[in-house]
């Protein structure tokens, strides 16, 4: 399934269904075999082989795309039932669960994954406080003008906004029943869903001795820096430097390899990436580098009425960075310019 659409799932915009990318008989007519809800035990690189629980499958070619793991603040009470991340199917399910009984449900993390789960368990009744470390909300995407009208419209909702907060404790005996921060404010929680990140997952590739930094160390031809005959892509992946958290490179990079296994040369090239944040109602554009800097410029439109503020950021002459709120329909313009 499409893990990007699970926010509308959680909001009750989509069902599960109506986001499965491709069904059985969509393999089957490809000659594609799945083992589904399998784990993979090891990989041999000597024998060419992957060990999975119900046996072994010979390789010629390999390609990691394990993704990511979520990241889970090492704090007491991190382990208690009510406590989730926000991640997958089962996570969407368990937090639609959860809402079904009412209560208090308190997010820690203000980026595009924490808020979107907010929105989504505010749609479904309720009581949700967000905790952000930081100043203003998705720091990475937003300047502080935008983070505020952000904010703003989450307010209306009735979604509770805290920055500045770090989390000390998840309290409760059995379950979760609380958060405490370091201020020590606490809050009531019967749910808690963190969402502050995420790191490449990397152990199978690890324990099959494959070079790993931060993430598996690819080539621009994704494949791994140890062994030519093993290709990774996605949030698994260390190129250049860089990590990818988002769906675009991850197109990019599989056409890269899809070339590769035909014989064809390509090469992974790192391109700005454009963020949208998928709560109806909270138009959100964001590409590029506007990090305040020497030598750069800003074109700024505000109309706080009406919510709307644009800003672009430009450098020698060119366009390196636009941020949109409330009006963000020449976003994709600005976005080809960058």
């Amino acid at each position: 399934y499409n893990r990007i659409m699970l926010s509308p799932v959680l909001s009750g915009e989509k069902t599960y269904e109506d986001i499965v990318t491709h069904d059985d008989a969509w393999y089957a007519e490809r000659s594609i075999t799945c083992r589904f809800g399998e784990h993979v035990v090891c990989i041999d690189r000597t024998a060419k082989t992957v060990t999975g629980e119900n046996g072994n499958v010979a390789y010629d070619k390999l390609l990691i795309a394990t993704g990511s793991a979520p990241f889970i603040i090492p704090v007491e009470g991190k382990d208690l039932p009510g406590v989730i991340t926000y991640r997958d199917l089962d996570d969407t399910t368990a937090m639609i669960e959860a809402a079904e009984k009412g209560g208090k449900a308190v997010v820690i993390g203000g980026g595009l994954l924490g808020l979107e789960a907010a929105a989504g368990l505010a749609e479904r009744g309720m009581e949700v406080t967000v905790l952000h470390l930081m100043g203003h909300l998705m720091e990475r995407q937003l300047d502080e003008a935008a983070g505020y009208l952000l904010r703003r419209d989450l307010e209306k909702r009735g979604i509770k906004i805290i920055t500045q907060a770090s989390t000390a404790a998840i309290l409760g005996e059995h379950r979760v029943e609380g958060v405490m921060l370091e201020d020590n404010t606490g809050l009531e929680a019967d749910l808690v869903v963190m969402a502050v990140g995420i790191r490449p997952e990397t152990r199978l590739a690890t324990d099959a001795g494959l070079e790993v930094a931060r993430g598996i160390e690819v080539n621009a031809q994704m494949q791994s820096k140890t062994d030519p005959d093993v290709y990774a892509v996605g949030e698994c992946v260390e190129f250049d430097g860089h990590l990818f958290g988002l769906v675009a490179p991850l197109y990019d990079q599989a056409k890269i390899v899809a070339q590769g296994l035909l014989g064809e040369t390509g090469a992974f090239v790192v391109k700005d990436v454009a963020t949208k944040l998928k709560v109806t109602g909270c138009d959100l554009f964001s590409a590029g580098d506007f990090a305040d800097a020497e030598g750069r410029e800003d074109i700024v439109f505000r109309d706080p009425s009406r919510g709307i503020y644009k800003r672009l950021v430009i450098e020698d002459d060119r366009l390196v960075g636009a941020v949109m709120y409330g009006d963000t329909a020449d976003g994709n313009w600005f976005f080809g310019l960058i």
